[in-house]
């Protein structure tokens, strides 16, 4: 919570600053009173089949399982399809604990591809790496 923590006073002191979106890969989550909730990002896993990886993060606990999550990865998704008008898939990968990401990326319309067996470690503890997809043909938001 600390590198969060501070992760996000860095933000706030570039927003204060005049800097809006840092880069096109990455975009803040912000709430209705302007504050920092979030972030999604995106990066190329292979470039050449043009197929991209997105990520969300949520800052703080209190905001998690309230919807936002799925809001800004609608919008997120649709923007990157739109503005990429090449991008053939979207994947998103999580760990096998992370049971509300997992819910999310099926509530999305994501479909499970791929398990890579005790492939993350949490807390010293070994799970599953989960990948989801989802093809621009199959986007309907």
């Amino acid at each position: 919570m600390e590198e969060v923590d501070a992760y996000v006073q860095e933000l706030k002191i570039k927003l204060t600053a005049g800097e809006q979106n840092r880069t096109d890969r990455k975009k803040l989550i912000m709430s209705s009173d302007d504050q920092i909730i979030g972030e999604v990002s995106w990066y190329w896993k292979s470039e050449e089949t043009a197929w991209m990886e997105i990520g969300i993060l949520i800052f703080d606990p209190q905001h998690w399982s309230k919807g936002i999550g799925f809001q800004a990865l609608t919008l997120w998704i649709t923007e990157l399809f739109d503005f990429h008008s090449t991008i053939v898939r979207l994947g998103l990968s999580t760990w096998s604990g992370n049971t509300g990401m997992i819910h999310l990326a099926e509530k999305l319309g994501m479909q499970k591809e791929a398990v890579y067996r005790k492939a993350r470690v949490v807390n010293g503890v070994y799970y599953d790496s989960i990948s989801y997809g989802i093809l621009r043909e199959e986007w309907s938001k």
